[in-house]
């Protein structure tokens, strides 16, 4: 019996921007995969900002359309780890793709809102978590190009028939990437949970210092990536 007989829970998030401790979620899916097959959740949420048109471009949702639409936010975050937490205590693994990302960001947005953030729901760190981008670095180091989930879709063929972008279309082609891995890599399949949480961690870690040198190298200014993986100790006060 391997973890990839199920039950997986996918997470995607769809935002005003790419800062995880002030941009704000917009949509949001969790996508239970299990042997009685593929379920969907998703929330439109008003952000309570103004949503930028840049990022709008990306996933479709306008400030106008998220104010009419959308969820009050306190209540729909609170659904969102609801869920979560209660797959984590369950040992059902996260998965999502640039999980980092997605998991710091939620952990702002609930203390934003006074909120119990997922390590205090646990009284633990969020784990198991599964990252399609973590292991696919880990696995291939050598291949050359972009890691997006656009592109490791076209690498690994997995088709979709929605389009990327939209959070629960992106969670439905993170678990179909997550399967071609695998099959790639079947090693992974024979690893318990607890391993393959601590392989990802010990290998993003070695990606980031190495992706800090290499920026080093070059003269570029910034903080670089950060070495901690999936989630961090917060950051300053969000109220």
């Amino acid at each position: 019996m391997s973890w990839t007989d199920g039950p997986l829970l996918g997470f995607d998030t769809e935002t005003t921007g790419v800062d995880v401790d002030t941009d704000r979620i917009v949509t949001a899916a969790l996508v239970r995969r299990d042997a009685s097959g593929t379920h969907v959740r998703s929330w439109l949420i008003n952000p309570g900002v103004a949503i930028p048109e840049a990022a709008a471009a990306i996933h479709g949702v306008s400030t106008a359309h998220a104010r009419e639409h959308g969820r009050p936010p306190r209540e729909a975050l609170e659904e969102i780890a609801t869920d979560l937490a209660e797959a984590f205590r369950g040992g059902v693994p996260v998965v999502a793709y640039n999980a980092a990302f997605d998991l710091c960001l939620l952990d702002a947005e609930l203390r934003r809102h006074r909120l119990k953030t997922l390590p205090d729901r646990l009284c633990s760190d969020a784990r198991p978590v599964i990252d399609p981008l973590v292991l696919d670095r880990a696995e291939d180091q050598l291949r050359r190009g972009k890691r997006k989930l656009v592109d490791l879709c076209g690498f690994y063929q997995v088709v979709e028939s929605g389009t990327l972008h939209t959070a629960d279309v992106d969670v439905v082609a993170t678990l179909d990437v997550l399967e071609r891995i695998v099959g790639r890599f079947p090693h992974l399949a024979t690893l318990d949970l607890d391993t393959l949480h601590e392989y990802q961690s010990t290998a993003h870690q070695a990606w980031a210092e190495g992706f800090n040198a290499w920026r080093a190298e070059q003269g570029l200014d910034g903080p670089g990536a950060s070495h901690v993986w999936p989630t961090r100790e917060p950051v300053g006060t969000l109220w």
